[in-house]
């Protein structure tokens, strides 16, 4: 074990004497696992009679990383899948800022604030509002290191297949929506006509706009339209053009089409469909719903994780051996506000100096300081735990391990 890792261990097995992780319902039917730093091993297929013996557990072994499973067993130490006989799983969300776009590009920090931002959204607009579910239902849980986890352990949930569970990720996160469905065609007889052959009717074929009181995916196109419809008739061409990539039309023509929605700005909502604009300009705005704003609408989740009946994830109150902080519940009213590196730094970590040496320049607050680091250097105990986790920076200074060597 070298001194990173055991410095991390140290720390660790401090914050456990002080600290008991939070034990999820029904913790007695759960598997847990584990990692170390001391050794390469997955230690999986435990299950604990009690708190007491969990607690044992974290203090004298130290985990780096600590879970449970989402699924509930008759016999949860079993030393395969099929011996633990499987009696239902949490629905589980999970939201990790390596998936967002562009996360390659930001900072820590910035990662974390974009994650929040998405968790709010999946709250709010899916969990809570579309699925009903109620906010005592859905437990919010800082992972610790990159995200945010949402537990539903309803009862109305527990026995929901793989199948099901999947189709819940594609209807949050827009997967295989129909447009024809949101916005389908009304047929409506123009005109009709006698000819040598009998008759003929010409019909035309107008798109429908959800009505105001309609729920779930076609409210959230209905208003995600009249943002568009306000786009075309406010917007520059070129402004129009990069806010919609959509757009493929020439200029002259997106210009008719941006006319024709001015003028029919203010019947399109009262009559809910788009019999005033040409055929033309209807697909277009049809298009872009599909295109641009519908991806844009919808929520951010790991698609693996919620289908997965026997996954194991992380304990609340454990701390993350890649940053040291603390997997935190939080409520939907503390989600708001939540700093990670201010709000999930264990207490047990001091303010005392700690030596390290930095990989490369980093800057970063935390709980409260603004930290600008480079080379050798000392800074708190909490500071040091999550630089030397996140292997931004070695514990100790390497100047003085060389002149040890001599």
């Amino acid at each position: 074990m070298d001194a990173n890792s055991r410095f991390l261990l140290k720390s660790f097995r401090k914050y456990y004497k002080e600290n008991h992780p939070i034990l999820p319902d029904r913790f007695t039917k759960r598997e847990f696992g584990f990692m170390f730093f001391d050794r390469q091993m997955v230690q999986r297929h435990m299950g604990f009679p009690n708190p007491e013996e969990l607690n044992r557990f974290m203090i004298a072994q130290v985990p780096s990383h600590s879970y449970y499973s989402t699924a509930y067993y008759r016999k949860p130490s079993a030393p395969t899948m099929d011996e633990k006989e499987w009696l239902g799983a949490d629905l589980i969300f999970d939201l990790d800022a390596d998936h967002l776009e562009g996360a390659d590009k930001m900072s820590y920090s910035e990662m974390l604030g974009k994650i929040k931002e998405e968790m709010i959204n999946l709250t709010d607009s899916f969990l809570f509002s579309d699925l009903g579910f109620g906010e005592d239902n859905v437990h919010i849980t800082f992972s610790g290191g990159r995200g945010y986890h949402a537990h539903i352990p309803s009862k109305d949930v527990l026995t929901l297949g793989t199948h099901e569970r999947r189709e819940l990720v594609d209807y949050i996160t827009c997967s295989g929506l129909s447009i024809d469905w949101v916005f389908p065609f009304q047929k409506v007889v123009t005109s009709q006509l006698k000819t040598a052959a009998g008759s003929r009717t010409n019909v035309a074929k107008d798109r429908l706009i959800p009505p105001p009181e309609a729920g779930g995916w076609k409210r959230r196109m209905r208003n995600g339209l009249m943002d568009l419809v306000n786009d075309f008739c406010d917007l520059d061409p070129k402004v129009l053009r990069r806010a919609y990539p959509s757009i493929t039309s020439n200029n002259s023509t997106l210009t008719k089409m941006q006319d024709d929605v001015r003028s029919s700005r203010k019947v399109l909502f009262d009559k809910n469909n788009m019999a005033s604009m040409s055929r033309g300009t209807q697909e277009m705005l049809v298009k872009i719903m599909a295109e641009d704003i519908a991806p844009s609408l919808s929520a951010e989740v790991d698609k693996p994780v919620t289908p997965d009946i026997k996954r194991i994830i992380r304990l609340p109150g454990s701390v993350h051996g890649k940053t040291g902080l603390r997997v935190t519940p939080i409520t939907r009213q503390q989600l708001t506000g939540f700093d990670p590196l201010r709000n999930a730094v264990p207490a047990s970590y001091s303010d005392d100096p700690t030596k390290i040496t930095l990989k490369k320049n980093y800057e970063f607050d935390m709980k409260g300081e603004h930290f600008s680091l480079s080379g050798e250097t000392e800074v708190p105990e909490f500071a040091a735990v999550f630089l030397v986790g996140r292997k931004a920076a070695d514990y100790g200074y390497i100047s003085e391990k060389k002149e040890s060597i001599f």
